[in-house]
Parts: C-alpha cells; structure tokens; sequence
C-alpha cells in the first residue's frame, strides 16, 4: 500500500473517531497512535513522552494563558458598556448608525481579548439589546456580531496567532504585527457592507435618534480611555520593542486587574470565576497541543508529509490554484473542527508544501488565520453561531444564513491579501527592522 493510500485511509479513521464524539484531543492521539503501530515498529508510548514534552515545553506558550486570562478579566468589567457608550455618538452620522458599533467594539475589543468567540459574546452581550430594542433589524445586527466578532482571531494578540507561531516556530511579535493591516482593511470591508446595506434598506433602518452635541460626544469618549490605555500597554509595548509577547501578556493581566478594580469590578467572585475559566479554556488548547504534537510527531516517522507535499507538488499546480485548493480545504475542515484544532491539525501536512511553494510563513499565518475566521461563521461547527445560538436562541443555520454576506467579504479579504502579500509583510517589516 503507497503511502498516500494509507494518509487517505487515516484521515478517513480520524473523520470517524472525531465523528463518535471523542475529545478532539483525544482522537488525533488515537490517530496517531495508530498511525504508529500500523505503520512501523517504533514504540508509540516512547513517541508520546517525547512529542507530548516538545510541545508543551515552550516559553512562547506562557503568553497564552496570560491573554486568556486578561480577555476573561475584562470580560467581567464595565469595559463593553463603557465602549458602547463610548462609541455610539460617533457612529450616528454614518449610513447603518449604531450597526457600525457591532465592528469597531469588535475591532476594539479584539485588541485585548484574542479570541474570537470571547470578543462575540461580550460585544454581543451589550450591544445586541440595544440595537435591538432600538428598532434595529435584528437579521442584521446578529449577522453583522457574528462576522465582526471574527476580528478576535486576527487583530493581536490573538490566540491563534501564537499557536500557529508556536507550531511552525515563527517570531509572534512578527505575527501580531503582520495582522494589524488585514485586520483593519476587514473591519472596513463590513463597515462598508453596512453603508451599502443601510443606503440600500431605508425602510429597514429606525428613525435617528436626537444629535448629540459635540461637547456630549467628547464627554462620552472618555469611557474608551482605560480601553485606549490597555491597548496602548499590551499591544504598543510588542510594537516599540520594549517588550516579548509573554511579557505584554503579563503587563495585560496587570492592566486588566487594575481597571477591573478601579471600575469596582474585582472582587473575590470574578477573581475566581475568571481564574478559573481562564484555566479551562488554557488547559483545553494544551491538551489539543498536545494530541496534535502527537500526531505529528507520527505523520513524521512515517513520511506521510513529505510524500503528501511531493505528490501535490507533482500536479505543478500555479501559486493561486493551491492556495483556491487549501481555502476550501480549510472551509470544509471548519465544518467539523474548531479554529484552534484546525491549525495544529494541518500545520505538520501543510507547512512542508507552503514552503516548497515559495509562500513567506508569516504571510501563510495571516491567510490561515483569515480562513479559520471564515469556519467560526460556518455551521454546524461554527463558534460565533453557537454563541449567538446561546444570545438569541435562532437557529444555528438561520444564523448562518445572515452571515453569509460577511463570509463573502472574507473571501475578499483573503484574495487581497493573497494578491497584495504587503498588507501583511509590510508593516512587520517596517517596524521590526527598524529596531
């Protein structure tokens, strides 16, 4: 049996344990624990204290936890209503008015949170009822979180970011930066869908609401100041070179209990709740790590990669025809795993092409992270849509279905960026050579 048989015939295995509804964890280790025993004499137990050490002993990893637990910290605070408030004035001339709210707070929030579900439920969690009860069409208000929330992948410090620079052992504070340009032109691209969507939908849009006087708006945009401050601390000491990434975790944590103390927040309650969510959600992603290490480590000694890479390489598909092949690979993929899975899944199987292809790793990091945020909308296992589920109690595909403009305008994203690689590289480039 040739080595790709036997790929096809493991991922048809892994596709069946992950349909029995083992831990996701649980069932690449299976795989690869098989992959192991089927394919070679090598001890898998030997294999797995080896591989599952490798992955966990990373002193990239440490800045993990510690955005987690900031992101679950700020969760607990008055920060969403401060920035509702904060943002609203600002947003009523614009075509769409308060639906703008949904992708800036996002945008925002993104910024000190780095998970995409996280930066969903909080935005949502304020701004949602609101629109809402302002007569705001509901369709467009959920599709619009939905796709907004998105934001959390990309705009540093994202979690994924820092997985996938773990994995492929890239420079994170590289990769931050590299999302800041795309992360903006998304945020753009809705907020522009909202004009147009607005502009072409009077009858569905409310009466305005009475002018706030521009003394009142500055007078709101206080409330964004300890937001502008975290930002300022976590993200601007990465970008000035005075600080890691696992370091500007930590001043994050610091930042995020001192606002969450002065805004009379903290207490012994939302200490513990945000210890301990914080502590879940670290361990989930570690035992992925590391059923993911495992797996790798297997398709290694194996061979199956290289000879994966040399097969597809074979069909000398052009630059743009592979990465048309990996987009919708990955959108098909994020129909059954979550984001984080997603990546330290495929990584060992598709670095090795990507490189023979000739694609820079920290531009590949930013388009797959723009793919993974397109399978966080896609049912039945998008994360946003259970969110959301959760929020409003609509069915999951109907969700689904308002958010597909956003997803067509992710698929543009991605196309940009894949035809203008200096959206990502440039600002990385700019800044980090200069120090």
């Amino acid at each position: 049996m040739s080595v790709i048989e036997v790929s096809f015939l493991l991922l048809l295995f892994m596709f069946a344990v992950l349909a029995s509804g083992v831990w996701i964890a649980l069932a690449l280790s299976i795989v690869g624990y098989v992959a192991i025993v089927a394919t070679m004499s090598t001890p898998p137990g030997q294999v797995l204290a080896t591989s599952v050490w490798s992955a966990s002993d990373s002193w990239d990893l440490t800045a993990l936890p510690m955005f987690i637990w900031m992101g679950e910290i700020l969760y607990r605070t008055k920060l969403p209503d401060d920035m509702f408030t904060g943002l609203a004035p600002w947003m009523q001339k614009l075509p769409g008015r308060l639906l703008h709210v949904n992708v800036v707070g996002c945008a925002i929030f993104a910024a000190v949170s780095g998970s995409s579900a996280a930066t969903c439920a909080t935005i949502g969690r304020i701004a949602l009822p609101e629109l809402v009860k302002r007569g705001y069409d509901e369709k467009m208000a959920i599709g619009t979180l939905a796709g907004a929330g998105t934001l959390g992948l990309l705009i540093p410090p994202s979690i994924i970011l820092i997985i996938y620079a773990t994995v492929t052992e890239q420079s994170i504070a590289r990769l931050f930066i590299a999302g800041v340009i795309p992360g903006i032109v998304l945020a753009a691209l809705f907020m522009g869908f909202i004009m147009v969507w607005a502009l072409m939908n009077k009858d569905r849009m409310p009466a305005p609401e009475p002018e706030m006087p521009f003394i009142e708006r500055l007078k709101a945009s206080r409330r964004l100041i300890p937001v502008m401050l975290l930002i300022l601390g976590v993200i601007g000491s990465i970008y000035g070179g005075l600080a890691s990434a696992t370091e500007a975790a930590v001043v994050g944590v610091f930042l995020s209990f001192v606002f969450s103390w002065w805004s009379g927040t903290l207490n012994v309650t939302t200490f513990k709740e945000a210890l301990l969510a914080a502590t879940k959600t670290s361990c989930m992603i570690a035992f992925i790590l590391a059923g993911a290490a495992y797996l790798t480590a297997a398709m290694g000694f194996t061979g199956i990669p290289a000879a994966l890479a040399e097969w597809i390489t074979a069909f000398k598909l052009p630059p743009w025809a592979l990465l048309t092949a990996l987009t919708f690979f990955y959108v098909l993929l994020g129909c059954f795993l979550d984001g984080i899975s997603m990546v330290v899944l495929t990584t060992s199987i598709i670095i090795p092409l990507v490189e023979k292809s000739g694609f820079d790793l920290i531009w590949f990091g930013i388009y797959v992270v723009l793919v993974v945020e397109m399978a966080q909308i896609t049912p039945p296992v998008g994360f946003n849509l259970y969110v959301l589920q959760g929020m409003t109690g609509r069915n999951i595909f109907a969700i689904g279905a308002y958010t597909l403009p956003l997803f067509l305008l992710m698929v543009t994203a991605v196309v940009l960026v894949a035809m203008f690689p200096g959206l990502a590289l440039w600002l990385p480039s700019t800044m980090l050579d200069a120090h």
